[in-house]
């Protein structure tokens, strides 16, 4: 690690500017750019999350929003009755507990079942939730009494985002990453090598699981109320896998440059044409199928690459004509 820190230095420090900056934007940026951000900053850390399990392990889930809602309804449960950081904390635990359980039961399913199933899941939480609330709390909706400002959310979905993206980073050099990507390649063999498969998946997707409910969490502090509809909307599914898949999974960094355009493009849509994102959701579906199975991550280090060894050329060049 300190190795990798003495070679990176410049790049870690341009990094850390360019973090601080984001940091203090508040001072000088609108309301609107703040509540754009935080968005993308949401949409980075699920997206991220998705891809550090299901990226790797090509389980394909869909139940980014199962995990979401479930973390809005531990946060408007419990922030009246506990400080709302210890909600927050809580909200983590919840949705590690559920996915345990979730995962144990499921993900010894394989291909398409899988699919099916964490995309029913959503659906089943929705609706076991929403008839609690009708027929035992005899209300649809529950208010979130929270004086949190919009600066202060963007802060925790800023940090969120980067902790996504470096532990990402940080356990795919770990063994467990190891494991994953085994996995991914073949968990039969995987197993074969000694590699506790069952006990890596189900972690992985508790985890990927907790980060998801802390997101909702978050983001409700902006809602003043709560349902079931607004909590667990399945086109949040898509929305999290399609930046993944658009900004490549196989980086800790690719999701992050696939939940961009996609946020503007969203932003775009909802003042112009608000019946019209699911459709655009859908072309980038096809575009990624056909034209960037892979992402537009190597695309963007290909021409790094190519770019960095010009300029060793060009280099080169120079020190022969001085000479």
């Amino acid at each position: 690690m300190l190795e990798l820190v003495a070679k990176d230095w410049p790049a870690i420090a341009l990094g850390a500017l360019a973090v601080l900056a984001l940091a203090l934007l508040p001072l000088v940026a609108s309301g609107y750019v703040l509540s754009l951000l935080l968005l993308l900053y949401a949409n980075i850390a699920l997206s991220t999350a998705w891809a550090f399990f299901s990226g790797t392990t090509r389980y394909i889930s869909l139940a980014t929003a199962a995990f979401f809602g479930v973390g809005i309804y531990t946060l408007a449960i419990l922030h009246v009755h506990v400080p709302m950081a210890i909600a927050l904390l809580a909200t983590a635990v919840v949705g590690f507990l559920v996915a345990l359980i979730v995962g144990l039961s499921t993900l010894r399913l394989r291909g398409v079942y899988f699919v099916v199933f964490t995309f029913g899941l959503t659906e089943l939480v929705h609706q076991v939730v929403n008839w609690w609330e009708i027929k035992i709390n005899r209300t649809a909706t529950r208010y979130i009494f929270a004086d949190v400002s919009n600066v202060t959310i963007y802060q925790v979905l800023l940090a969120l985002a980067l902790l996504t993206m470096v532990g990402s980073w940080y356990v795919s050099r770990l063994r467990i990453g190891y494991a994953l990507r085994a996995i991914g390649e073949d968990e039969t063999v995987a197993r074969h090598t000694g590699i506790d498969a069952t006990r890596v998946k189900v972690l992985c997707f508790a985890i990927s699981a907790s980060v998801m409910a802390v997101v909702g969490a978050v983001l409700a502090l902006r809602y003043p109320y709560i349902d079931a509809s607004i909590a667990f909307n399945n086109s949040r599914s898509f929305e999290v896998l399609i930046a993944a898949l658009l900004g490549g999974p196989s980086r800790p960094w690719g999701p992050a440059l696939g939940a961009i355009p996609l946020i503007l493009l969203s932003e775009y849509l909802s003042g112009t044409f608000p019946r019209h994102f699911p459709i655009a959701l859908g072309l980038c579906f096809v575009v990624i199928v056909y034209f960037l199975p892979g992402g537009i991550a190597p695309l963007v280090e290909r021409a790094y690459h190519s770019w960095a060894a010009g300029r060793g050329f060009t280099a080169r060049l120079a020190r022969l004509w001085r000479t």
